[in-house]
């Protein structure tokens, strides 16, 4: 007798890159194995005067993606420690205005090093973030326009760390090197 196959689960996960300047989001479809990017781009805040009125910017930007695309899950790139104890006062305050937006519906949170999202996608934990950009560009199949959205392929690579966390990994690619071979002609020298 033919096992009847399950159906397969759709899952939207929301991908932060958490920023006061910038900060970058992506929103991934996943399909079985098919993965779909539906939105990503960047939230300016540089030119917002207080610190009060950026995490109202962030939270009301977070709060309308997440009525929009109704996430499932929610992936955040944690803080780095830097030297800089402002810095990372001010980036935990935009985490945290991020984090409620998504909590206010409770939808699960997980949060992932750069170090990791960059060796879950890449294969290398110190890859820059254009080398991050260009494996995303081939894994999604999608092109960056210019380094103006960095932070948006930071926050798509998060969503995709988590779903390689969650899942089986549908690239074909191994890592950095095997995408360094089959994309040599996009490597300057």
């Amino acid at each position: 007798m033919k096992k009847t196959p399950l159906p397969e689960t759709e899952k939207i996960i929301l991908g932060i890159d958490p920023g006061t300047r910038i900060m970058g989001y992506g929103v991934l479809k996943i399909l079985g194995k098919k993965i779909e990017v539906l939105q990503y781009g960047v939230i300016q805040l540089e030119k917002y005067d207080s610190q009060a009125l950026k995490l109202k910017k962030i939270y009301e930007r977070v709060t309308q993606l997440v009525e929009e695309f109704l996430p499932d899950e929610v992936a955040l790139e944690a803080p780095f420690y830097g030297k800089n104890v402002q810095s990372m006062l001010k980036l935990g305050r935009a985490q945290g205005v991020a984090m409620t937006a998504a909590l206010m519906r409770e939808i699960p949170i997980t949060e992932y090093a750069p170090l990791k999202v960059k060796q879950a996608v890449t294969g290398k934990g110190r890859a820059t973030k254009q080398e991050l950009a260009l494996m995303l560009e081939k894994i999604l199949k999608i092109q960056f326009a210019d380094d103006t959205l960095l932070d948006a392929s930071d926050a798509l690579g998060v969503a995709l760390c988590h779903h390689y966390q969650n899942g089986v990994k549908t690239t074909k690619h191994k890592g950095w090197s095997d995408f360094v071979k089959e994309n040599a002609h996009l490597i300057k020298k």
